[in-house]
């Protein structure tokens, strides 16, 4: 593994963003600090697709929430908040 001098941090965003599955593990040099070994771990987390296709009851509450809020029954987080009791939280 060549191990890259890299000088400044355009550089080694650069060198970051390259970096694919393929490629995950990078090392390189910066003068005055050392060498680092930098690995990538994709966490690859489902899509609300995904969560839905295995979940029936969830895409069922996502469109009775749709509907709802097109329906103009829907509420702000504004407004949610304003609602609440801070004494319902002790």
């Amino acid at each position: 593994m060549v191990i890259k001098t890299l000088r400044s941090t355009d550089e080694i965003i650069r060198y970051i963003e390259d970096m694919t599955r393929e490629s995950s593990v990078r090392q390189f040099y910066i003068p005055g600090k050392g060498r680092f070994t930098l690995v990538l771990q994709e966490d690859d987390l489902p899509s609300i697709n995904t969560e839905v296709e295995q979940n029936r009851e969830l895409g069922q509450m996502i469109r009775d929430s749709r509907k709802e809020y097109r329906q103009g029954q829907g509420m702000t987080t504004s407004e949610l908040i304003r609602s609440l009791n801070p004494k319902e939280f002790k």
